[in-house]
């Protein structure tokens, strides 16, 4: 895969999904080629992780990720990938039972404790095939805070294992 066009080769294969999508195809059984696959995977992707984008983009309409947003969040996770964890998967998922309870709260913001442990399994593609980064309870979350999932990562990539910056930056964006 050429680095220099990804972008435009997940743009192309998202769009591509998504098409099958509003033909008929939702469960995506169909959709990933070997050619695919290999793409994914050179970007720290899954599988899962770009059918969940185009499920919810195609089921949820304006309230469900765009494109641009399902390509910045693949984009954070690609530097991640490629810079942090050169170009290796830790072998690694962290199950939703690891997840703080939806309800859990940090400073008086609901979902917060869950969004940091999502969005670090994310960032080392960690993430389960049951749970989404992005999910209609983190958009929900991001909407509300007037934040974007993309930046969410790239904040919790740069906080490391620091929680209160984390915290602090969605406070000082929600203020």
């Amino acid at each position: 895969m050429n680095d220099q066009n990804w972008d435009t080769t997940f743009r192309s294969f998202f769009e591509r999904c998504a098409k099958l999508h509003h033909a008929g195809d939702t469960r995506g059984e169909k959709w990933f080629t070997d050619a695919d696959k290999t793409f994914l995977t050179s970007i720290g992707h899954t599988t899962q992780e770009f059918f969940d984008f185009v499920d919810d983009h195609c089921r949820y309409g304006n309230e469900g990720p765009t494109l641009e947003t399902a390509l910045l969040v693949a984009s954070v996770r690609r530097d991640y990938f490629k810079v942090m964890m050169a170009e290796k998967f830790s072998g690694k998922i962290v199950s939703p039972s690891e997840l703080p309870p939806k309800p859990a709260a940090v400073d008086g913001i609901p979902w917060l404790p869950r969004l940091i442990v999502k969005a670090r399994a994310k960032l080392r593609g960690e993430m389960d095939p049951d749970t989404m980064f992005g999910c209609g309870g983190d958009r929900a979350f991001f909407r509300e805070h007037q934040l974007h999932a993309a930046d969410f990562l790239r904040v919790t990539w740069a906080a490391g294992d620091d929680d209160r910056k984390i915290i602090e930056w969605v406070k000082s964006k929600s203020a």
